[in-house]
């Protein structure tokens, strides 16, 4: 869509109002609105200011002024405004010296698309998504300094199973129940659908959609691979418009990793192949039918897995999830069919094309942009210096003995132990320019410094039932 296509797009559908958004460095959406009567043709190019130093992580008080530079192509109706309103995503600039700017998220991206064409090695990195959320029909939190405590409710919820209910149906999926029941113990079936049907109107082709294991209204829609930058686009409009269908409806949604206890958590697994010249590359006759050039991918991968994650699984909840018993992968293994490992081989089908690695370890409270560029990033280090995927395992890794497990690591243990990693393992990630020192050195101390070292202050409340009467 050129800048004359996109003006005729907002005539088309009478937009009064056009709204600008973009990604800060945690990946959270942002956005100003214009009336379309205020825009021409020239703010594609010289873009649209705004205060850089009130974006988390981004500029100093004394260097505030930055530019959104809208991307016709990226234009779409947005569905949730009153009045119609076209959406565009915009790529950040530097006012002063026009370049663009290094610690914005989708440059990053970019960047990686750019630097894989360059190694000749393949020319398109697909990349399809799992994210998983919760449904809530009630959530409450305070942390001050006389009380902390948080609260959710789903009636969905298994704890709900005795509440007067007027009538209670008796409908909820147990404790790691919910996958995946037909209705009516699947209440969330047309929400989703609704959810799907959103996506679909600006564009995401939906695989799937279906209840998740946990109990409480987890969820799963499933997104068709896409490249690499427009899928980090469609995680963008896929959590805003889930997050907005749910609350047309009453309801809120989180893509917190681990919000319920005892239960399974959310993670998101990314699907991932590499293409050159509209021909997959994964395909071979190696293990799992993969081709070496896959086998390395996956040895890089986990090579660089604990760093990867510092982007792919960034929070401290994401560490709660990466237990042993509730689904989640913690030992960096690879293996066909079995989702204990890491990384898993899907064998439903022997075409080509459908061959693909699954990343099972990120969780959708990451920043797509940076996670999936990060992990392409390891893949292309392990291609290059053709790094082992070492043995696949094959069996169910919640069985196995410790002394069986010798010689496999594990995901960090913390949010700690995977900046700790970044720390120490980012050269592959600093290739071509893609990462840069400044943006991991932001990263790793905004993580430490906002979240780590606030949490750390603060008495938990399960230390009152361990220590109150010490």
């Amino acid at each position: 869509m050129t800048p004359k296509e996109f003006f005729e797009f907002c005539k088309k559908h009478k937009a009064e109002m056009i709204d600008v958004k973009f990604t800060d460095l945690l990946g959270t959406w942002q956005h100003c609105t214009i009336p379309t009567e205020a825009w021409d043709e020239s703010l594609f190019e010289d873009g649209l200011g705004f205060d850089g130093s009130s974006i988390r992580g981004w500029q100093g008080i004394h260097l505030s002024d930055m530019l959104a530079v809208p991307i016709p192509e990226t234009a779409c109706l947005d569905p949730f405004f009153e009045r119609p309103t076209v959406s565009v995503i915009a790529n950040i600039v530097d006012p002063v010296t026009r370049e663009t700017y290094l610690r914005d998220p989708r440059f990053i991206a970019r960047k990686a698309e750019a630097y894989l064409k360059e190694t000749g090695i393949a020319d398109m990195c697909n990349i399809g998504p799992e994210p998983e959320f919760f449904i809530f029909d009630e959530v409450r939190f305070e942390q001050n300094e006389r009380r902390g405590m948080y609260e959710i409710d789903s009636i969905e919820g298994a704890w709900n199973t005795a509440r007067f209910e007027e009538p209670n149906l008796g409908y909820k999926p147990s404790f790691k129940g919910g996958y995946f029941p037909v209705s009516p113990t699947d209440t969330y079936h047309d929400l989703r659908g609704e959810m799907a049907y959103e996506m679909l109107k600006v564009g995401i082709l939906v695989e799937a959609h279906h209840h998740e294991v946990a109990t409480a209204g987890q969820s799963e829609i499933d997104l068709r691979y896409a490249p690499l930058v427009k899928m980090a686009d469609h995680f963008m409009w896929y959590k805003y418009i889930v997050k907005n269908v749910a609350k047309r409806h009453g309801k809120t949604v989180t893509f917190m990793p681990k919000p319920v206890f005892r239960d399974n958590g959310s993670g998101m697994h990314t699907h991932f192949s590499l293409w050159k010249d509209g021909k997959p590359l994964f395909a071979g006759e190696g293990y799992a039918g993969l081709s070496k050039l896959a086998l390395h991918a996956c040895g890089g991968i986990l090579k660089h897995a604990a760093a990867i994650l510092a982007f792919a699984a960034p929070t401290t909840n994401s560490y709660r999830r990466l237990v042993p018993n509730f689904e989640a992968p913690t030992n960096l293994c690879l293996s066909a069919r079995n989702r204990s490992a890491a990384i898993r081989i899907p064998m439903y089908s022997k075409k080509p094309e459908a061959k693909r690695l699954e990343f099972r370890c990120p969780d959708p409270s990451c920043n797509g942009y940076l996670a999936w560029s990060a992990m392409l990033m390891g893949a292309l280090d392990g291609i290059r210096n053709n790094i082992d995927p070492g043995r696949p395992l094959d069996r169910d890794v919640y069985e196995m003995t410790p002394d069986e497990l010798e010689g496999y690591e594990h995901t960090p243990a913390t949010l700690d132990e995977a900046l700790d990693a970044l720390d120490a393992d980012h050269a592959f990630l600093t290739e071509g320019g893609v990462f840069t020192e400044d943006v991991i050195e932001t990263w790793v101390s905004w993580k430490r410094t906002e979240e780590l070292k606030d949490l750390s202050l603060r008495p938990h409340p399960y230390e009152f039932h361990l220590y109150y009467d010490s």
